[in-house]
């Protein structure tokens, strides 16, 4: 049995986590994240959202989730992907599209969600009214739980932000930040990868880091002989 399941059956004993997504059928999917696409974006610093994409890498590595990503003409002005999805999950899976806007549009890419048999997506994305909103509709119409991570994506105003996170609800996509992720994925810290889940919480909320840092420094001189 895998570490994401006995987390899981180990929650579900008490009842608790029925309402969560089960990373053992989760499957992340990243649209898009593309340079020049990132020169556009004006809801959220683009630094923030970069370390948020990286911190989702990292977490699908170290929890062994399936990671599907796919860029919108690569070679032209939308520029190519950013290195750091291949570089922090080197499991992930590009499938290349054949000018389509919308991801859910190209037969390949639907063709391999499918394949993999999981039946909750974790969407992130640039834009997000546009390369998120389409497929995430068209993924729920098809039968799918979908979560849109809203500060992994990036949109080209505060309105689009705002629009896109009104139709998602409308839609039946349930919107969800990197921070709630990382939480909803991770669940307890009885579990062999909590120190490594830790380090990924000080990517997402860099103030936790200064709370590491002042915890373990404190516990150093406590240690210390007086």
């Amino acid at each position: 049995m895998s570490t994401s399941s006995r987390v899981k059956t180990s929650t579900l004993a008490t009842g608790g986590g029925r309402a969560l997504l089960d990373p053992s059928d989760a499957l992340i999917l990243l649209l898009d994240h593309q340079s020049g696409l990132f020169q556009t974006i004006k809801d959220i610093p683009v630094a923030d959202l970069r370390r948020n994409v990286e911190m989702i890498a990292r977490l699908a590595t170290l929890l062994s989730i399936p990671v599907v990503t796919t860029a919108s003409e690569p070679s032209g002005s939308n520029g190519p992907l950013m290195p750091e999805i291949q570089l922090h999950a080197p499991h992930a899976v590009y499938i290349p599209r054949k000018g389509e806007v919308n991801a859910w549009d190209n037969s390949d890419f639907v063709t391999h969600v499918e394949s993999t048999g999981r039946r909750t997506l974790i969407m992130a994305g640039v834009w997000t009214s546009v390369c998120v909103m389409f497929p995430a509709l068209d993924a729920v119409s098809a039968g799918y739980e979908v979560y849109a991570v809203i500060d992994a994506s990036g949109d080209p105003s505060e309105m689009a932000s705002r629009t896109s996170l009104a139709r998602f609800v409308q839609g039946g996509v349930k919107p969800i930040s990197t921070n709630a992720l990382l939480s909803e994925t991770h669940r307890t810290w009885a579990r062999p990868e909590a120190a490594s889940l830790a380090q990924l919480y000080a990517l997402v909320a860099p103030n936790y880091a200064a709370v590491m840092e002042s915890y373990q420094r404190a516990q150093e001189v406590a240690r210390k002989p007086a």
